[in-house]
């Protein structure tokens, strides 16, 4: 039986992943904190852990993890910017689920636009209170308009179809073009100044981080819709905040915020958010946040909790691979051992 120690559980894994378990030879302990430093512990006793993006998994934890002979960490999501994978290699095999609905979050970041820009979430309070003016509530037109796309793997590539369904301009960039896409891609300061719309769809890496600042923000359209359904870290939020106040941005829809571990997924209606930077941009009229739901369709929650149970599985087979391994041997973290055919170590 393989004891996998379940962090940071929510009421709707435990359906899908009690399903996909079932009769394969494997027990969770579904546990309602986080990983962290303090909460470690309790992984004793088991032989691999299953994290989220708001689990931290350091090199202090990840020796924790190793002393207590856990010999896997399985990420159920396609981020990994929260896991010291290079810690991890030549201890821990650390494994993810790069494709679970890309469809889900790119379809949710359409959802996102088309609330700002036709004033949705407005006209929606209104008419609850029997308010039927349509003072304040003009949009303008997606059809024509230039999006700018950063990131175009499957996510990026989805959002970037359904942009064009709508008659968008799409223009894009990523360090590692699609080939034969039939994408325009351009450099990034080209991007920020042609672009009516920006939405992020790139991974969190130390060059990433914050690369929409200051300086970025200053380069954009008056007026630029920003959207971020990735990874908060990818935006300055002082920056956002004062390029909103400056009217240089025209309205922002994040999904995802950098500071989100100790906030998001909870009910936080009853107490006063310590978050001050957070709390001023949830108050500004164009501004739209969802807590980090972009992934939230049943059938992304399904393909989640099936693709994590074959990773567990692969990486405890005596001769086979860890299927979805993230690897650091040779810099290549996603791609290195499915050249090799073999583990990462």
């Amino acid at each position: 039986m393989i004891k996998v120690a379940f962090f940071d559980t929510k009421a709707y894994d435990r359906p899908s992943f009690e399903h996909y378990g079932s009769g394969q030879g494997i027990e969770f302990r579904f546990l309602e904190t986080k990983l962290n430093e303090d909460t470690v512990q309790l992984a004793k006793g088991c032989d691999a852990v299953c994290v989220f993006v708001n689990d931290t998994v350091n090199a202090s934890v990840i020796d924790q993890l190793y002393a207590y002979g856990v010999r896997l960490i399985a990420l159920r999501s396609a981020g990994y910017n929260n896991v010291d994978v290079r810690s991890a290699f030549g201890k821990i095999h650390v494994v993810h689920v790069p494709a679970y609905s890309p469809y889900s979050v790119a379809e949710h970041t359409m959802a996102l636009l088309l609330t700002s820009v036709r004033r949705i979430h407005k006209a929606y309070n209104r008419t609850r209170e029997f308010n039927f003016s349509l003072n304040g509530l003009t949009g303008f037109d997606l059809h024509g308009k230039t999006v700018g796309v950063i990131g175009t793997g499957k996510i990026g590539q989805i959002f970037i179809g359904i942009c064009r369904g709508f008659g968008m301009n799409v223009i894009a960039y990523d360090r590692f073009p699609a080939k034969d896409s039939g994408i325009e891609y351009v450099p990034l300061d080209e991007l920020f100044s042609r672009s009516d719309v920006i939405s992020l769809h790139c991974p969190l890496t130390s060059e990433t981080r914050h690369m929409i600042d200051s300086s970025a923000i200053g380069k954009m359209k008056k007026g630029v819709v920003i959207l971020n359904t990735s990874r908060g870290g990818l935006i300055d939020a002082e920056a956002l905040l004062e390029g909103i106040k400056e009217r240089k941005i025209g309205a922002a829809c994040l999904d995802v915020y950098e500071e989100e571990a100790d906030i998001f997924f909870e009910d936080r209606s009853g107490h006063i958010l310590g978050d001050d930077l957070l709390s001023r941009l949830i108050s500004m009229p164009n501004v739209i946040v969802t807590s980090h739901q972009a992934f939230l369709t049943e059938e992304a929650l399904n393909n989640i909790a099936q693709t994590t149970v074959s990773n567990i599985l692969s990486c405890f087979e005596k001769d086979g691979i860890c299927d979805n391994e993230l690897c650091y041997r040779c810099g290549s973290i996603e791609q290195c051992q499915k050249s090799r055919k073999e583990k990462c170590f």
